[in-house]
């Protein structure tokens, strides 16, 4: 602004210098001729003198005073009559200010995380509810059912010995009455594993050291005929305790063990591993879990093998045994490949 007004300022002192030389040219001349004109000429040099100045100072009122006078005025509710200490700190101020905003930021950001950890926790927990409600129907109608189903199948089986000690040699009969006694004690099967569903807890979760327990169950199955090509390993450490009830964990842990090697195709290498904390971790080296398998892997009834080979309810008793401790049972993809069942159990 100060530019502006320098070269405004010069501009107008060229022009009125020019003005009074134009003007002053003829007069000087006559002067020349006769001494009546010079008066007359100092006259009006004087006057163009005095109109320049006011002219100047015209322009500087303009350009320069209201312009000053604005800027004091926008400028007094801000600093009032502030000199330039008070204007640094009012720089340390803003700078405070912007580092605090910052902090701010950061602390909201960390609660939004929070809230959302905490809303996926609940989703999970509010499918978890309604899986174990309808398990727990499930597991009541069952009950029922499992128990008129029973004794007819208990009877089923007795004639059938009673037939396989009369035939004597006939072995195309007898090879019907075996199948019919397979197809029997499926059938059987199902049933207890419907029993498991709405049985409650049948003892009190205690301390429990869970490596002998998980060692005991690999060599029972070990001699098994779905385990002859299974290598399975043990990892971590010699003692874990936890509070489980014997029976139903190592109901648990056969069933995973199985569930692997059906899964491999019966070869394979499948692993344990107890990790010093709360949890047994189950890997295979199978084909893994699929969307649909991970969505439905704890549904009642819902199984990936062939028609006939499975019943699609080992799972969801293995899940509802742990749940009866405090426990619970989880499915996810294993880092190599294949299937990851965890196990996890309350501490001591």
């Amino acid at each position: 602004m100060r530019t502006r007004v320098l070269l405004t300022s010069a501009l107008v002192t060229v022009v009125c210098v020019g003005a009074t030389w134009l003007t002053l040219q003829p007069l000087l001349a006559r002067a020349e001729r006769g001494a009546q004109w010079r008066e007359p000429a100092r006259l009006v040099l004087g006057l163009d003198l005095a109109l320049g100045a006011l002219v100047v100072f015209g322009v500087l009122q303009v350009s320069f005073g209201r312009a000053a006078r604005r800027l004091e005025r926008a400028a007094a509710p801000l600093v009032g009559d502030a000199q330039v200490s008070d204007l640094a700190q009012l720089e340390r101020a803003l700078r405070r200010l912007s580092t605090e905003l910052g902090d701010e930021r950061g602390v909201s950001q960390r609660r939004f995380d929070e809230l959302k950890t905490s809303h996926d926790a609940l989703s999970r927990l509010q499918a978890e509810l309604v899986a174990a409600d309808r398990l727990a129907t499930v597991g009541k109608l069952a009950a029922g059912v499992a128990h008129e189903v029973g004794n007819p199948l208990s009877g089923i089986l007795g004639y059938l010995s009673v037939l396989r000690m009369r035939l004597g040699d006939n072995a195309e009969v007898m090879d019907l009455v075996a199948r019919i006694e397979r197809e029997v004690q499926r059938i059987d099967g199902i049933v207890r594993s419907l029993l498991e569903l709405g049985r409650p807890s049948r003892g009190k979760a205690q301390p429990l050291d869970v490596r002998p327990l998980v060692d005991s169950c690999v060599q029972l199955l070990a001699a098994g005929r779905e385990f002859q090509n299974v290598r399975v390993t043990v990892e971590g450490p010699p003692a874990l305790w936890l509070r489980a009830e014997a029976g139903p964990l190592s109901q648990v842990l056969v069933n995973l063990l199985i569930n692997g090697a059906q899964a491999m195709g019966g070869a394979g290498e499948l692993t344990v591993r107890l990790e010093p904390g709360r949890r047994v971790v189950v890997d295979d080296r199978g084909p893994g879990l699929s969307a649909e398998g991970k969505a439905r892997l704890f549904t009642p009834f819902f199984t990936t093998r062939p028609a006939g080979q499975g019943t699609g309810l080992g799972l969801a008793v293995s899940r509802h045994l742990l749940a009866q401790f405090e426990g619970a049972l989880e499915a996810g993809d294993a880092p190599g490949g294949g299937a990851r069942f965890i196990v996890t159990l309350p501490t001591p």
